[in-house]
């Protein structure tokens, strides 16, 4: 590998994802999912004060599926996270997978100037930034 070559989050972030409200029903939310790819729905903030929040499908599958809970009477507010470890899309993508590990997480929300602008998982580190290292190294 180049060490002298820097790959960014935004070069590899998917910038296709779900932004919704907590309110929503997790039944709700799945229909209006346009993004499933991103395997995860991030929680709208409130107001200024507020922070976002995320649910994995992962949790979905865990806090809903698992617990045989009713996915028309469960709101996301219930089984999110909040707040949320986010990452800078200007981050060089060696930190983020080292912050990642150090959280035990597997995705991030990409926050630019406190808006979402994407998210970045092991997956996008990896298919996207490592492998167009490798190519151009």
């Amino acid at each position: 590998m180049n060490a002298k070559m820097i790959v960014r989050v935004e070069d590899v972030m998917k910038k296709d994802v779900d932004i919704v409200d907590g309110m929503l029903t997790v039944k709700e939310a799945l229909l209006a999912m346009k993004y499933p790819e991103s395997r995860a729905l991030i929680l709208d903030k409130r107001d200024d004060d507020d922070e976002y929040g995320m649910v994995l499908l992962s949790d979905i599958a865990k806090k809903v599926l698992a617990a045989d809970r009713s996915p028309e009477r469960t709101n996301l507010y219930e089984i999110m996270a909040k707040p949320v470890l986010s990452v800078s899309p200007k981050m060089n993508i060696r930190y983020c997978a080292q912050l990642l590990e150090r959280f035990s997480i597997m995705r991030a929300p990409v926050i630019d100037d406190g808006v979402v602008v994407g998210i970045v998982s092991y997956h996008d580190l990896v298919l996207r930034g490592l492998m167009q290292m490798i190519r151009e190294g």
